[in-house]
This record gives C-alpha cells, sequence and structure tokens, in this order.
C-alpha cells in the first residue's frame, strides 16, 4: 500500500472509527456521572396524560387524530382520572433510536433526550463502571454498549492513550476470552474493528473467530467497516450490523445482495461520513456513501439510522448528539428512502434489530417514549425538528431550545 493510501486510510480509521473511542480514554480523566438513584428525584414523576386531538405514527403508518393515554411509564387504554393535553393535530412520534454514540456522561443523555432520542446504541466506552452509570437514568435516554472493542495489536486504536489491553485481540485464539470478558462486564454486543490486516484492522481469521464465539454466547456482532474492502472481510464473517458504508467506492448491487441474502442490517452513520467527505481529504468521497445507502435500499437490506455522535478530542467531525439524528434522517431520504422509512429507521427498526419488545411504536403496553412534532414527517422528514414535548418512561423532558 501506498504512503498516501497509508495515510488516508489511517485517519479515516482513527478518526471516523475508532477515534471516537477516545471517548473512553477521556471519560477515565473526569468524575464519573451522578448514579441513577442520585438524578431519580431531580427528574420528573410519571403521571397518567391522556393525549387528545393527536395523529399518531404508529411505528407503520400515520393514523387520524385520535387520543393517546400516558398511564405512567408505559402506554395505556384508560383515561379516567387522567389529566388531559389538547395536541392541536400535530403529531406523536416513538420516541427515536439513535443506533450508533459513543457515551461520554449524564450531559449525552441529556442532550439526545432534548431532541427526542429516548434510546441510544454505544459503541464504544469504557471502562464498564462508566457505561453502568449511565445505565437507567431516570427521566433520561436509555441505552445499550458495546464497551471495549476488540483492535488488532499494534494498530492506530491500540495506540490510544489509555485504551485498554483487554481490547487488544492478538488472534483467533483470543476470540472466546475477549467475548467472555465482554459478556461478563454486561456488554450489550460485540464490537470489531475491520481495516487492512496488519494496519488498522483484524485479520480476517480473527473476525470470523470473535463473531463465532459472541454468536456462541447468544451476542450480536457490530462492525466498524468504512471501505468496500472492510465491509468485505465483515460479511464474510459472518457480522449481524455492519457500521458506516464506504467512502472510497460504491457498494455494488451484489455486495448489497449479500447483506440480503446473510441477513445483515446497515447503519450507515451518513452523518458522520458526510463530515469526513467534506474535509478534502483525498480518496474520501460522499457520493460513494450515498450511493451505498441507495444500493442497500434497492435490495431490501434493512437500514437503520445512526449518526456516531461523539465530544472525542481531537477527531474534527463531532456530530452533535441529538440534532443529529434528524439530519441522519434527511440524508438518508436525499439517498432514496422514504420519509415513512427514514422515519422506521429510526423508531420500529431499531427495536427489532436490538431486540427491544417494549419501544418503537405507540401501542398500548409500550414504553411512554414519545415525541410529539408539530407537521408531517411522513410526508416532510424535517418535521421531526419541530419538537414540542419529548416523553421517556412517561416523565416529560423539556425540549432542546
Amino acid at each position: 500500500m501506498c504512503t498516501n493510501e497509508w495515510t488516508r486510510r489511517s485517519f479515516l480509521q482513527t478518526a471516523a472509527g475508532t477515534g471516537v473511542a477516545l471517548s473512553g480514554a477521556a471519560a477515565l480523566l473526569r468524575p464519573e456521572p451522578a448514579r441513577a438513584t442520585e438524578r431519580t428525584a431531580a427528574a420528573g414523576t410519571p403521571e397518567r396524560v391522556v393525549l387528545t386531538n393527536v395523529r399518531v405514527f404508529d411505528g407503520q403508518k400515520l393514523t387520524a387524530p385520535r387520543s393517546v393515554v400516558i398511564d405512567y411509564g408505559v402506554i395505556g387504554i384508560a383515561a379516567l382520572g387522567a389529566r388531559t393535553v389538547d395536541c392541536g393535530g400535530a403529531t406523536l412520534l416513538p420516541g427515536l433510536i439513535d443506533a450508533h454514540i459513543h457515551l461520554t456522561d449524564v450531559t449525552t443523555l441529556e442532550q439526545l433526550a432534548g431532541y427526542g432520542v429516548t434510546t441510544a446504541m454505544d459503541m464504544a466506552c469504557w471502562p464498564p463502571t462508566l457505561v453502568n452509570s449511565l445505565r437507567k437514568q431516570a427521566g433520561l435516554t436509555d441505552i445499550q454498549s458495546a464497551g471495549i472493542p476488540a483492535v488488532a495489536p499494534g494498530s492506530l486504536q491500540a495506540q490510544i492513550p489509555g485504551f485498554p489491553p483487554a481490547g487488544i485481540v492478538t488472534g483467533p485464539n483470543q476470540a472466546t476470552s475477549f467475548v467472555a470478558a465482554r459478556v461478563a462486564e454486561g456488554s450489550d454486543y460485540i464490537k470489531v474493528i475491520t481495516g487492512t490486516p496488519g494496519v488498522d484492522g483484524l485479520d480476517q481469521p480473527t473476525l470470523n473467530a470473535v463473531t463465532k464465539a459472541a454468536h456462541g454466547f447468544g451476542k450480536p456482532v457490530m462492525a466498524h467497516a468504512t471501505t468496500a474492502a472492510d465491509v468485505a472481510m465483515s460479511l464474510l464473517a459472518g457480522i449481524d450490523i455492519i457500521h458506516h458504508v464506504p467512502l472510497d467506492t460504491a457498494l455494488t448491487s451484489a455486495a448489497a445482495a449479500q447483506y440480503v441474502s446473510g441477513h445483515r442490517i446497515s447503519v450507515p452513520t451518513l452523518t458522520i461520513m458526510e463530515g469526513f467527505a467534506n474535509l478534502g481529504i483525498p480518496g474520501l468521497n460522499y457520493a460513494a456513501a450515498s450511493g451505498s445507502v441507495a444500493a442497500l435500499h434497492r435490495a431490501g437490506v434493512r437500514i437503520l439510522a445512526g449518526t456516531d455522535s461523539n465530544h472525542t478530542p481531537g477527531i474534527p467531525v463531532q456530530p452533535a448528539y441529538g440534532s443529529s439524528l434528524h439530519h441522519e434522517l434527511e440524508l438518508l431520504v436525499d439517498a432514496g428512502l422514504s420519509p415513512l422509512e427514514a422515519l422506521r429507521s429510526a423508531t420500529a427498526l431499531p427495536a427489532q434489530s436490538f431486540g427491544y419488545k417494549d419501544r418503537g411504536a405507540v401501542l398500548p403496553g409500550y414504553r411512554a417514549d414519545l415525541v410529539l412534532v408539530d407537521g408531517d414527517p411522513t410526508t416532510d422528514i424535517t418535521a421531526t425538528r419541530n419538537i414540542q414535548r419529548v416523553w421517556i418512561r412517561g416523565i416529560e423532558y423539556p425540549p432542546a431550545a
């Protein structure tokens, strides 16, 4: 590989992918956020509320105006004794889900909540005590986390100051112990970094072994893949959810067909792909990313909305928590999804993909994670930005100004 190509790939791998894992290292230098029990007293109180004259995107379609009952923490049926809120014909959405972020502290959750992101999937954060302190925060965004990702020895990721040695996987023989340790720490899924073997990513046998071990523990696998070659390795390994899309060349219809035949899921993170392409680095082309999404969509691949939001020092692209998800939805529509499909990519589909059976739709018995917006986002996706009210498990959270 020529020096210019190595430099380009090194920058991309460090910044767009695992550089955001620096959030874990940076977190080691900060005091841990308040525990959930400490914040509960400051959070709002769930109550019984009936929302009247509200159109509902129920995860499948937009309904005519009707009433929805928030019965403390869940969607209810009986409105007896409920406080009434006339929504004036506004649209009620299930709480939005960002399928790719990087946690830092409780402020992360607050920023997400203010923009109606009520669930988020963290893709690299450590130590485990930090991750656990951010779980189940009353009235704030709910999370899952990969914890520590698997990286190659000698890679740029392994050289990040503070990166835990437990994340360095030297070969297939370490796959099972790596996965077992992450499971013991509470990781909800396993994250791996793909790339050129021996330069910036795990080799194919190690990817295969980590994937097999994770599946043996009943855990899905997430891959960081920012080039067409990375995607090919991820598909060959049988990885479940492939994060990012190539910035070097658009995925072919044949590659998209492999997603379909293997039941693979895509989280394109177009927001951060756009950001890196706009830096003017030779070889990074946003048209490749957008074209990849178009190819995946035409093939019928499940696409989830994710932003790669981070606050990592030294990383030139830092999508803002919460607000960037609305931009992501707009980019997905630009790439060929309909507004309704984009909404599903941030509600019903990520809920299903990450094993949630209590969110992603507005149905009786589901969590009262709800976002009230002005306008009709099923025809104009930008309407998701017009947030009037947010509820997280029945607790109302003030929308971002």
